[in-house]
C-alpha cells in the first residue's frame, strides 16, 4: 500500500482550504502541510494497526498482521496452526537429519522469525499442512488494497 500517496492527497487538501485565503495563508498551509508528513505517516500506520486488530477479531482461525517493508504498509493474513502440535519438544519422539543449502535455511529462518516460531515449529507446521492435503487451502490467503474516503 503506498501510504505516499495518501500523504500528498491530504496535504493538497489542506493547501486546497488555505487556498480560499491570501498569499500569506497559503504560504502558511505548505509550510503546516509539510512539517506534518511525518504525522500524517504515523497516523495512517496507527489506523492500518487497528483495521489489523478490527479484522482479526472477526476471523474465525487466523490473525491479521500489518507488516512494513521499505515504509509501504501491508495487511498480511498469517493462518493459525490448526490440529494437534505437541506441547514441547519434549513430547517429539522422532528425529530427523536434514541437510540443506545454506541459502534454503536462511529462507527458512527468515519465515519462522516473521511467524514468531522457532525454525523447527515452522518446518513442523509446514510439513504437516503439505501431508494433509485436507488442510490445504488453495491460493492462500493474503490480503492486500487501498482505501478510499
Amino acid at each position: 500500500m503506498n501510504v505516499a500517496a495518501f500523504v500528498e492527497a491530504l496535504q493538497r487538501d489542506l493547501e486546497a482550504v488555505a487556498g480560499m485565503g491570501d498569499d500569506s495563508v497559503a504560504e502558511a498551509a505548505r509550510r503546516i502541510a509539510a512539517a506534518l508528513e511525518p504525522s500524517l505517516r504515523l497516523r495512517l500506520m496507527d489506523v492500518l494497526g487497528e483495521a489489523a486488530v478490527e479484522l482479526t477479531g472477526q476471523l474465525p482461525n487466523g490473525h491479521v498482521d500489518l507488516r512494513v517493508s521499505g515504509g509501504d504498509p501491508e495487511l498480511v493474513y498469517v493462518e493459525e496452526q490448526s490440529g494437534p502440535m505437541p506441547a514441547s519438544d519434549d513430547a517429539l519422539s522422532a528425529r530427523v537429519t536434514l541437510r540443506l543449502p545454506e541459502t534454503l535455511k536462511s529462507i527458512i529462518d527468515a519465515a519462522a522469525q516473521e511467524a514468531g516460531v522457532s525454525a523447527n515449529t515452522w518446518l513442523l507446521q509446514q510439513i504437516s499442512r503439505s501431508a494433509n492435503p485436507s488442510r490445504r487451502t488453495p491460493g492462500g490467503r493474503r490480503m492486500t488494497g487501498y482505501g478510499r474516503s
